[in-house]
């Protein structure tokens, strides 16, 4: 069993698509394809309006799988608050060549948006004002046969980039004052922390009922796994003190590979892992070899200001092969 996790860039369709969809479905299909995956996580699929423009679809993203085995795996994706199909960016969707028996979305159910009055804004607010997680988190329990059932969770969360503060921002790149993009900047790191604290919420709740429950977390988690984010979703024993607490613990699957292969994104010349496949202890015992396909890697900042039209993405995917035990 291979389980898969892609960030697609922002994957669009004309007119809003920063490149043409051919372009991309040439670039993509191919990594898609290398990939072999019974269960892929993919993150940033954009909807597009149909013909009636009432509804979103991902027909981008059908362009892309098509010819693909993909095409007719099970699939998973989060929805619009609307009711009218997809998100309008950045959606989540799971595809399965096993049977999807349920699959739900995440956001603030499990944790309240948490109160906070930003100093720095411009008016004034008039009291504490709630700050609501970016988006959402998507599971799926996947049926493996033989009574066996395994959990997934595709995440995305919230890039160490600062927060919207009103009054604070000349343009949308240019901030007004340092105390306000400061102020921004630790706003983005709630949210962070708070998706991530929502999904271990999520996984004591399993593990509570299974404690040899099978779960995999994987997706692009904007932070690596020496920072808040990843830690919290992980609960290792060196950072809980506790190791009664260990059958709770992820582990991330990456740590098989050698440091200078260990990167699924170029930041300003610095490569780091974004994107992770974390798993139970019972799924840990199951794995066979990990794979990051970043041969072909470009920096995610000089790489756009210096190639118009560039139309892969700028995460590589990241692959774990397990062979289910007895």
């Amino acid at each position: 069993m291979r389980i898969a996790t892609f960030n697609m860039e922002s994957l669009d369709g004309p007119p809003r698509g920063r490149v043409s969809l051919e372009s991309r479905i040439k670039a993509l299909r191919p990594q898609l394809t290398r990939l072999r995956a019974d269960v892929l996580c993919l993150q940033e699929v954009n909807g597009q309006l149909d013909e009636d423009g009432g509804r979103r679809g991902l027909g981008a993203l059908d362009a892309v799988l098509a010819g693909t085995p993909y095409a007719a795996y099970h699939r998973a994706a989060t929805r619009s608050p609307t009711g009218r199909g997809v998100r309008d960016r950045h959606n989540l969707v799971t595809l399965s060549r096993y049977p999807i028996v349920a699959s739900d979305e995440v956001w603030n159910h499990l944790v309240e948006p948490p109160l906070f009055r930003a100093a720095t804004s411009n008016p004034p607010m008039d009291g504490p004002q709630p700050v609501q997680w970016d988006r959402p988190f998507l599971y799926t329990d996947l049926d493996l046969g033989q009574g066996r059932k395994l959990v997934v969770v595709n995440v995305h969360l919230r890039a160490p980039r600062a927060a919207f503060v009103p009054g604070q921002k000349r343009d949308s790149h240019t901030w007004e004052t340092m105390p306000g993009w400061a102020e921004g900047f630790f706003l983005a790191t709630i949210k962070a922390a708070g998706q991530a604290l929502e999904v271990r919420t999520f996984l004591d709740r399993l593990f509570d009922l299974d404690e040899d429950a099978l779960v995999c977390v994987t997706g692009d988690f904007n932070s690596t796994d020496h920072e808040a984010p990843v830690r919290i979703i992980m609960g290792d024993e060196e950072d809980t003190g506790c190791g009664d607490f260990a059958p709770r613990m992820l582990t991330a699957a990456e740590r098989g590979l050698p440091e200078s292969q260990r990167f699924s994104v170029i930041h300003r010349g610095r490569p780091h892992m974004a994107d992770h496949i974390l798993l139970s202890p019972q799924l840990m015992g199951w794995l066979v070899r990990v794979e990051c396909h970043n041969e072909a890697l470009h920096d995610e900042v000089g790489s756009p200001a210096a190639v118009t039209g560039a139309p892969e993405s700028y995460h590589a995917p990241v692959v774990a092969e397990l062979e289910p035990g007895a």
